[in-house]
């Protein structure tokens, strides 16, 4: 999939790929990172799909983690929060 991300309207640097415990990977844009509560969560959308996974996001020096072990209450916060952002065109989806 790699030669077809331009057509996603992502650049290079906002790709990230997804790796999962069954070997398999998955190629997502970073919409964007946002806050709720003191807590960063990033957005990211499925390249060629109209999906958007939330992860909780930890940020280092060189580097980067993302949590899913989310609560519901804390993916719910997220979600809305997201939904918000979309709708105060403050993301693009």
């Amino acid at each position: 999939m790699a030669e077809n991300k331009e057509l996603y309207g992502y650049e290079e640097e906002d790709i990230i790929t997804l790796e999962y415990d069954d070997g398999t990977e998955e190629e997502c844009g970073v919409v964007g990172v946002f806050d709720v509560d003191d807590k960063d969560y990033i957005a990211l959308n499925p390249l060629g799909t109209g999906e958007v996974y939330i992860y909780g996001y930890k940020e280092y020096e060189e580097d980067f983690e993302l949590i899913d072990d989310l609560t519901d209450e804390e993916f719910e916060k997220a979600t809305k929060e997201f939904e918000s952002l979309i709708e105060e065109d403050l993301v693009e989806a």
